[in-house]
Formats: structure tokens, sequence, C-alpha cells
């Protein structure tokens, strides 16, 4: 394939776009303009989606695009960029949706050829995307629709060669269950789990995408970059050791101690002898075997569990990280780590988000206790806080939509609106979308990301957590944590760190470089412009993540978002905890939309539109 010799370097120039309702598939050029504007991964992929959508692209028709986009510094040998960015119109939420993970599946798409690819149309039979070397097959895929994901990697890899990344779904993307996933490379699995991309995916029959190449991406200074990568993966792995030993659930008890970890469907403060046994500590303790990394990654937080006998075996493979710990162990009670394996393994199988379906397991137990669903609901399952094996069956149920699990399956909004009885209290959610596991109580600038982030209630949408830690951004004169509690501020803080956000998604880079500290604006910048020509400076960098995010806020407003939607579930605000506060959200907000140039409806402006070349 010839890579585009006017193409900036660090890209191949094309964009595969695949129509499964015709079986067509064409190349389109990459814009030059547009690559500068936005960068890469799920910015670059946001302009798609807006230009080729308009309000009335319902998620599930055909013409909705599911797009998988990598940046210019996949497959350059960057630390930390084994990643690509998928986009999307959520079923779940209705509104904008990005999902990003790791693996090593966005680098042999780069190397088989192509930046990105954009899928639309619906298969009238379930199939696969082959792509190898540039080289496009449309294949059938009857004989992996119904297994799960490891089987289908491990099928995929059998029929086309052991070297060959599969984005799949499970079962319960093939029936489109609103919280369904895609998951990559079997079972060491790496997930886009967020928002429902798998029940997309499933809507267009598409049973995976597998992928391959040996092509070598273009880098504009490559002994430069060779240099700095010889400086700089030292100093990560020294940064993120404690990451690598224990993994992201390593600062369980700490976070438990902050009050920044959920439990019991976010109303308990106190769980310390709990936090300890499912933490990350406790888990190489016991059920570890093994850790792996992303392409491109000196951290390897990837964990390997083993478990071998009793009533949670067997489980073999990627194990829980903290997110899927705090979904499935603290916030439902539960605090036997192998039951969470357990759970995390069948979640990972049937193509599930950990994270949602701990949210809707949580809010089913407290609908359980308080007498508005019972046990012929639940299929038989006596569903009480705490119970491991109630868990796991519930998770089962969710995956093949059965009794009540057929209604938790599109997340914990819906299950509400149909169950009534003021359950909407306890359906945790920001529009639509069941939040990341720390506490807004405990972090102010959470409360913010929660409410505006263009996803919903994400922690990734501004990683500000660990800024109000120990972390800093010298370059974006955050030169010291700040105060976890203090308003005065902290709407500025927190968009900066939106905006820095979003370059990560755009380079694509892993968001635990900044939270462990590793990775400053400023190397970002300089790892960008040795793979690229760009030449860009700090002020051009942070103008692309901050017209990102107001690309993605436009996309939202169009589909009737506004500051009514620009709200955390009354839990955070009505629930006060030891250690904690209740954000003052409307101050919060006014401040936000200030600073970020929105009306007082949380509008862009068009005075902001047009600074920002949209």
């Amino acid at each position: 394939m010839n890579w585009g010799i006017s193409m900036y370097k660090g890209y191949t120039g094309k964009i595969l776009r695949v129509d499964l309702g015709t079986t067509k598939t064409r190349i389109q050029e990459l814009d030059q303009q547009i690559a500068r504007q936005f960068v890469g991964g799920s910015s670059l992929a946001t302009k798609f989606l807006y230009d080729e959508t308009g309000k009335d692209t319902a998620p599930f028709s055909p013409e909705n695009p599911l797009i998988f986009m990598t940046g210019p510094l996949t497959s350059s040998g960057v630390p930390c960029t084994g990643r690509h960015e998928i986009v999307f119109r959520s079923p779940l939420t209705d509104i904008f949706a990005r999902s990003g993970v790791g693996g090593k599946w966005g680098v042999e798409l780069k190397k088989a050829g192509f930046d990105g690819i954009i899928i639309s149309g619906q298969a009238d039979r379930p199939v696969y995307i082959f792509i190898n070397d540039g080289d496009i097959h449309i294949k059938d895929a009857g004989h992996l629709w119904g297994k799960d994901t490891y089987e289908t990697h491990a099928l995929l890899q059998d029929e086309l060669g052991g070297k060959v990344s599969a984005a799949t779904i499970g079962p319960a993307g093939e029936r489109m269950a609103r919280i369904a996933c895609i998951a990559h490379e079997g079972s060491h699995a790496r997930v886009a789990g967020r928002c429902g991309a798998g029940a997309v995916m499933g809507s267009k029959k598409l049973k995976a995408i597998a992928v391959t190449g040996t092509q070598r991406i273009p880098i504009a200074k490559p002994d430069e970059l060779k240099a700095l990568q010889k400086e700089i993966v030292p100093h990560i792995v020294g940064m993120a050791a404690a990451l690598s030993k224990f993994g992201t659930a390593g600062g369980i008890m700490n976070y438990e101690e902050l009050g920044n970890l959920p439990h019991k469907n976010w109303t308990l403060s106190d769980w310390k002898e709990g936090a300890k046994k499912i933490s990350g500590q406790e888990m190489a303790r016991t059920i570890l075997t093994g850790r792996y990394s992303c392409m491109h990654c000196p951290i390897g937080c990837g964990r390997i569990v083993k478990v071998a006998e009793g009533p949670y075996s067997l489980v073999d493979g990627g194990g829980p990280e903290y997110e899927s710990i705090a979904a499935l162990g603290s916030n439902c009670l539960v605090d036997n780590l192998e039951a969470i394996a357990k759970a995390n393994e069948l979640c990972n199988r049937y193509g599930l988000d950990t994270m949602s379906t701990g949210a809707a397991i949580s809010f089913a137990m407290e609908a359980f206790e308080k007498g508005l669903i019972n046990i012929k609901d639940t299929g038989g399952i006596d569903l009480k806080w705490g119970d491991a094996a109630a868990m796991i069956e519930m998770v089962k149920k969710i995956a093949e939509g059965k009794d009540i699990g057929l209604l938790l399956g599109d997340g914990v909004k819906r299950a509400a609106q149909q169950l009534g009885n003021n359950s909407i209290e306890f359906a945790v959610h920001v529009k639509g979308l069941e939040p990341s596991y720390h506490d807004p109580r405990c972090f102010f600038s959470q409360a913010i990301s929660y409410a505006t982030t263009n996803r919903g209630a994400c922690h990734n949408g501004s990683q500000s957590h660990s800024c109000e830690l120990n972390n800093t951004q010298p370059e974006l004169d955050i030169v010291e944590p700040m105060d976890k509690h203090q308003v005065k501020g902290k709407a500025e803080f927190t968009i900066k760190l939106q905006n820095l956000m979003c370059m990560f998604d755009a380079l694509v880079m892993c968001k635990f470089a900044h939270a462990s500290g590793a990775i400053k604006a400023g190397q970002m910048l300089k790892f960008l412009n040795l793979v690229t020509d760009f030449d860009m400076d700090l002020e051009e960098f942070m103008l692309a993540g901050e017209r990102t995010f107001n690309l993605q806020r436009q996309y939202n407003t169009r589909l009737g978002i506004s500051r009514k939607d620009d709200i955390i579930h009354p839990r955070f605000l009505t629930l006060e905890r030891d250690r904690d506060k209740l954000p003052p959200i409307g101050q919060l907000l006014s401040d936000y939309y200030q600073i970020r140039g929105w009306s007082e409806d949380g509008v862009p402006t068009p005075s902001t539109i047009a600074r920002l070349g949209l």
C-alpha cells in the first residue's frame, strides 16, 4: 500500500470505510488540515461522527457509524500508546460516546495500513471483517455467532493465523444489551467497555474485526524519538512501580480511607476490612499468577489470575482491575476476591461492561431490599447485599437476558423507568451512564467532570482526582495538588485537565501515564512533534483538546443536551458521608460555563465556536 507522500509523518493517511449493507469497501484519504486540527483517536473520530450524522441518526440504525481510530503515536514505539478509540452514538445514553481500549489491536490496524475504520450499514447475516496488510475481506461469521469472546478470538487465530488480533462481541452484544462491550485479545481481555459499543456492533451483525499487518509507520525524527524514549521509559517504570506490582487495584485501601471507594450503591463510607480483602495487594498474595502489558507499555498493569478450585473456579486469564473490583465488589458489598474474579471473567466472556453490570446489580440489590422486586423477578435468586454467588448468577442473567436481567442489561436508567416506585432515586447515573467508581463527594473536580464530560459520568474525562492527590501538570500551571474540596478555581482546573485528556485520547496514549505522574503535557507534545512534522507549540496542542471537547458538546447540544442535563445524581448531593462534603454543583457549573465560553444554558457561544474554528 502507498503511504501517501504528502501526508504528515506518523499517519498512514488512509481511512477504511466498510458498508456492511452493500459489502462495499473504499479507502478515503485523510485530509491534512483535519488531521492537524483534531490529531487522531477519538478527536478525529468525533469530527467524522459530527459531520456524517444528524439528530435523527438513531444508535441502532444502519446509518450510525462505528468508528475505530488510532492516533499518530500508534505503532511509533512511544511508551503507553498501544491503544485505540471507538466512537459512536450510544444506545445506552442516546448521546455522544467514546470508549478507549488497550492491547495491540490498534497497532496491528496501523501496521495493516489504516489510521481508522468507519463501519456503516447492517449485514443480512453474521459476518466478521478481516484486514491483512491492506487486504480487506468480509467473511461469514455463522460459526462464531453465539460464541463467547475468548472462544471467538481463539477460533479466529486458528482460522487466520496466530498473529491476528481481534475485536469481538459476545452473546450480550449479539442480543444488543445496551451495556455490552467490545473485547480484544481473548483471555488477556482488553475491553472497550463504556456506553454500549458492543450493542452497536451487534446491531450491525458484526461479530469481530480481525487485523494483522507488517508495515512500518514513517517517523519524522526517528533518532531524536529513540533518544527521548530511552530517557523516559526508566522514568515511567519508576513512577508506575506500584501500578506494575499491584495493578490498578493497588490503591483500593487508600481510596477507602479517603472516602473515594463506593460501597453499597454509593451509600456507605466505612468498609476497611472489606477493602483489604479485595485489594491489589491481596490479589498479589493469593490468586495472581502473572501480569501483562499492552503493546509498547513498560508498566504492565494487566493482571493474570487463576482460581483452580472451589465454587468460583475455573478462572484462568485476565483479572479484574480497580473499576471492576469496585463495581462487582465493594458497591455490591461482596468481599470475596475469587468471586469477583469469576464475575469479571464472565463479563469479559459474555461481552459486558463490568462497570455498568456492577451498577445494575447493586441497583437490583437495593430494589430487592426495598421490596420493589422479589425472588420471582430474579428467577429464584435471593439477591441480598454481599451475596457473592447471587452476584455471579445475576451477571449470567444480565448477559443472557433472563428474568430481571433482561431489564438490567439496558442500564440502570431504563431499569428504573420501567420499575417505577421511586427507584430512580437510587438508580445512580448521569445522562444515562453509570458512574466510574470515584466519589464526587470526595473530589469536587469529579463532580464537575461527571456533570459535564460528554459521554456521561466518567473520571477519565478529566483524571483530575490525581491532581487533587499528588499529581501535577506544570505546563498547565498546575504546579501543586489542589485541595479536593476547594471550590475557587476548581472549574478552570478541571477544564484544563479535560482538554488534556482529549489530547491523550487523540494521540492515543494511556491515561495511567498521567495518573502515575510519569508523563506531562510538554512531554506528550515532544512525542507528537518528533513522530509527525507538526512542530506544534503548547498553545496549539491544548487548543486541539479544547476544540475536541467543544465539538463533542456541540454534538450533544444538537441532541438536546443542556444545563438541565449537567447534573449529578441526587445521592451525591443529599447524602453526606464521613470525610466527604456535598459538592456545590450549581456554583461550580456557573463558573465552568463562563470559563468554557458557553451560555448559562451550557451551549457553546458563537464566539467560542468561531475561536475554535468549528
